[in-house]
């Protein structure tokens, strides 16, 4: 018990005996133990320090937690003898140990960084998707002479343009993401200062490299400059701004549902998005060097670790070109261009953005809720699943509402958005593994879908439909795997 000293008592009064003169004293009992008289304050200190300490006592594991708290208090070991009877820190917290239950409570809400509003995604899916209407207003510059396919002459200088364009500013877009984030505003206009007018040249010189009409030419030189000005406006976030550029073109789509406007309102129409859109690229680059110095971080990382990124626009580009004129390549004249599933998937692609961070900000609250790493597995391959079902239903109903729109499309069969499905699911899979930082793994999976795909067509092994699904289907499930892995390890979602 607390307070107990081993005390002398004192001398007791004598007694005196009946048959004798003198007193005697009463014999001197063997000393025991008394306890010591409670201080005013605290019926039991022990108790009372059991109640100050109570979440600490109770959220340790073992008694050495609690003697650290005790001696980095400044309790000596004198004061511990004096206020509780015990001989050292180590004996009091076992005792304090022993008497507050365990209890361990669950980690207040942490912020969750990936809180996003949707509708800034509907504004980027807006402008994914609007720049389709330049291909129709574009399309007498590409009249005249037919390939063997029965496709504008043009028709190849414009897709290998679109496929350099595309893997060069998907790599582009990563650097200059990287000095956004390490150097600021500054330091990624200066890399976007030299990015755009690299890539655009890039695309302007493959399209340049095919026989075309001086029409398809121009054209292809025009979509290159414009790939490469809005790629600039993206990274900057000026999503606003593009779509403003893009009203021109937007404007002269929806007029061809009702009229058919001359070449020369046509033409205007092109340029003012394409100047629109330069314009504004020169403007937000300017804008970051004027009296921004850079500050001082990291050193920017090598080109190298840019390629992954491109290579894996260059796989989604040749995967997406295959969906759309597959038919045409395998059959010739008489098949028609699937343009209803490209525009499907551009138009998902704000919902895949917004589904990217809605799976961050689940995976989160998956390591929150897990106690074993088996536990934290299971839950984020539900996420996984959950997020890619969603994805699939919002790209399946945008591709048979487009596939029911289109004019002179294939019909919207099973096979057909399956296959289309397929390639949506290998798209957002490959998009969600680069936002975790893993980009060689998706990079080549879809290198080597778009190498299958195409030795496919070539040897006419089987229907460009059918060999999408296989193909697509295979390495959706292989990103998958990978992706479940990734983010049922505790390290990925410091």
């Amino acid at each position: 018990m607390s307070g107990l000293l081993r005390l002398v008592p004192d001398e007791p009064e004598p007694v005196h005996d009946l048959g004798s003169a003198h007193p005697r004293p009463h014999p001197r009992p063997h000393p025991r133990p008394h306890p010591r008289p409670r201080p005013r304050w605290a019926a039991d200190p022990l108790d009372e320090l059991a109640e100050e300490l109570a979440e600490v006592c109770a959220a340790a594991v073992h008694p050495d937690e609690i003697a650290a708290v005790l001696e980095a208090d400044g309790l000596t070991g004198e004061q511990i003898t004096e206020r509780y009877g015990r001989r050292d820190a180590f004996e009091l917290a076992a005792e304090l140990y022993a008497r507050v239950p365990r209890g361990h409570p669950e980690p207040g809400p942490r912020p969750d960084p990936w809180q996003v509003r949707p509708g800034q995604f509907v504004l980027r899916a807006l402008v994914f998707t609007l720049p389709g209407f330049g291909y129709a207003l574009g399309a007498p510059f590409m009249a005249g002479a037919r390939d063997g396919y029965g496709l504008p002459a043009g028709t190849g200088a414009l897709v290998a343009s679109a496929l350099a364009a595309w893997a060069w500013n998907q790599g582009f877009a990563h650097r200059a993401y990287l000095r956004l984030g390490t150097g600021g505003r500054a330091a990624a206009g200066r890399t976007l200062m030299w990015g755009a007018p690299l890539g655009a040249l890039l695309a302007i010189a493959v399209a340049a490299a095919f026989p075309a009409p001086a029409g398809a030419t121009a054209y292809a030189a025009g979509q290159a400059l414009y790939l490469a000005a809005a790629t600039v406006l993206l990274v900057l976030g000026r999503e606003r701004l593009l779509l403003l550029a893009l009203l021109p073109t937007a404007t002269g789509g929806a007029a061809l549902l009702v009229t058919d406007p001359p070449a020369s309102v046509r033409v205007a129409l092109l340029l003012a998005t394409a100047g629109g859109v330069l314009f504004a690229a020169a403007y937000e680059i300017a804008r970051t060097r004027k009296g921004d110095a850079p500050p001082a971080g990291p050193a920017p990382l090598s080109l190298a670790a840019s390629l992954p990124y491109g290579l894996f626009g260059l796989g989604c580009g040749v995967l997406t070109t295959l969906a759309a004129l597959g038919d045409v390549l395998r059959h010739g004249a008489g098949a028609t261009t699937a343009g209803s599933a490209v525009i499907a998937l551009t138009l998902s692609m704000g919902a895949a953005e917004w589904l990217l961070y809605r799976c961050r900000s689940l995976a989160l609250r998956a390591l929150a809720r897990s106690v074993t790493t088996g536990g934290l597995l299971l839950r984020v391959a539900r996420v996984l699943a959950l997020c890619v079902a969603v994805y699939l239903t919002a790209l399946a109903v945008l591709a048979l509402t487009t596939g029911a729109l289109w004019p002179d499309g294939p019909p919207p069969t099973a096979l057909r958005t399956a296959a289309l499905l397929a390639l949506g699911a290998v798209l957002w899979t490959g998009l969600l593994l680069q936002a975790f930082g893993v980009a060689w793994t998706p990079a080549l999976l879809c290198l080597a879908a778009a190498g299958a795909e195409t030795a496919a067509q070539l040897l006419r092994i089987s229907t460009p439909a059918t060999a999408q699904l296989l193909v697509c289907g295979g390495t959706a499930v292989g990103l998958l795997a990978v992706a479940t892995a990734l983010l049922g390890r505790l390290t990925t979602h410091r």
